[in-house]
């Protein structure tokens, strides 16, 4: 397998869901039954990543807690025979996957936060995956990309086309088109507004990067809100290596805001198994 490690920046304050994230870490929210950090962590374990690389901050201890074992509750559990209950929280940190925990002591943004995890990376490609993108497909999103990976050996870039408006949002990028799913990089610009736009293809919440993007980074000054951008590290990289811009098969969530935060909560819980059914029902009662 040719991605091992992926970094997952977590070290943020989760502002926009205030007091929810007064005490508890944005990326422990829940969707359905499960935290947010823990969908993106299933997501690069699916696609072969065994060593998960979180660059945390002050107040993010529960992410730690999380995926350690919990003696007290496996016991409990498996007193009362509760079998089915133990199996998932067994399962939450599978037996040959390593969690890792840097600090991030000042937020300088997401290039910076990528640069704390650069001593557990060394010299190897790895995995960003940003717990706020929710990604679902019918294979994994991750997985999707580390098989693009295995052909081009190059960064690989999540992209989605978004509305004009929302340019400002994103890490724009433009190039040409290898294939329908596959664009070769020639530009990439953080958050532009709609008329300084290169094109509609935002980068969304997943990256296949060289360990050749770290020097890119830390030789960077800063970028859009006076902070270290991980787009502005890609676009140096471009003038060395192949950038490869992928349109992923599957649906993103922005958790990030509440309206994509719900609408998540609302879809996955519609195709859960056991809730689906009946919240189904439920909402067909709702007069909108």
């Amino acid at each position: 397998m040719y991605i091992k490690k992926a970094i997952f920046p977590v070290a943020g304050l989760g502002t926009r869901f205030l007091p929810a994230t007064k005490a508890q870490p944005k990326e422990m929210l829940p969707v359905v039954d499960k935290p947010l950090i823990q969908y993106a962590v299933e997501e690069a374990y699916a696609a072969g990543v065994r060593e998960m690389i979180f660059v945390t901050g002050r107040h993010k201890r529960p992410i730690e807690d999380h995926f350690d074992m919990t003696y007290e509750l496996e016991v409990a559990l498996e007193q009362a025979g509760k079998d089915e209950l133990l199996s998932v929280v067994r399962s939450v940190k599978p037996d040959d996957m390593e969690c890792i925990y840097v600090r991030q002591a000042q937020a300088l943004g997401l290039g910076h936060a990528v640069l704390c995890g650069q001593r557990l990376v060394g010299n190897e490609p790895f995995a960003v995956l940003l717990a706020d993108d929710l990604m679902v497909g019918e294979r994994p999103i991750l997985a999707q990309m580390v098989e693009q990976f295995a052909e081009w050996r190059a960064s690989i870039l999540a992209v989605q086309e978004v509305p004009a408006e929302h340019t400002r949002r994103y890490g724009i990028v433009a190039g040409h088109e290898v294939n329908p799913r596959l664009v070769d990089v020639a530009r990439i610009v953080e958050k532009p507004a709609p008329e300084a736009a290169p094109s509609r293809l935002g980068v969304a919440g997943r990256y296949l990067l060289t360990p050749g993007v770290f020097h890119e980074i830390a030789t960077q000054p800063r970028g859009v809100g006076g902070e270290i951008q991980l787009t502005d590290g890609i676009a140096s990289l471009l003038r060395r290596e192949k950038v490869f811009a992928y349109r992923y098969e599957g649906r993103r969530y922005d958790c990030g805001s509440k309206e994509g935060f719900l609408q998540a909560n609302v879809e996955l819980a519609l195709a859960h198994p056991a809730l689906g059914p009946g919240f189904r029902n439920y909402l067909k009662t709702l007069t909108l």
